[in-house]
């Protein structure tokens, strides 16, 4: 046992639609970000990031490009790598749920104040280069 703690993995969306960008509001972190959560276990990291997606903000997406991953170190010390990519509206609609308690539809610009994080961020400014 080396003492390193195993990476943690997660997938999300950057969802754009119209133009817009979806910011959600996460309570228990009482932040806003970018959909995304942990793979479960066997799960690909395109599954992950349309399961994750679909949890957090109840809409049904595709897969566009794949942006650039980010990797930092979490709350606990863990390494994490984080996978998103650019992801269209198919279909569903948003309702508060335990993860998430607001969603807005933001141009880039209004998106990338209200994020809490600087790579979600450049995530967005990536999207709309």
């Amino acid at each position: 046992m080396s003492g390193v703690p195993p990476r943690i993995e997660a997938a999300g969306g950057v969802i754009v639609r119209e133009g817009l960008i979806a910011v959600v509001h996460r309570g228990r972190y009482d932040d806003w970000s970018l959909p995304k959560g942990k793979l479960d276990e066997g799960e690909s990291f395109e599954e992950a990031a349309l399961r994750e997606v679909r949890e957090e903000t109840g809409l049904d997406c595709e897969l566009g490009e794949e942006l650039e991953p980010v990797s930092y170190i979490d709350e606990k010390g863990r390494p994490k790598l984080v996978r998103y990519w650019r992801m269209s509206v198919l279909g569903g609609e948003f309702e508060p749920n335990d993860e998430v308690d607001d969603l807005r539809w933001l141009v880039p610009s209004e998106a990338t104040v209200l994020l809490s994080y600087p790579h979600d961020r450049e995530l967005v400014e990536s999207v709309t280069r």
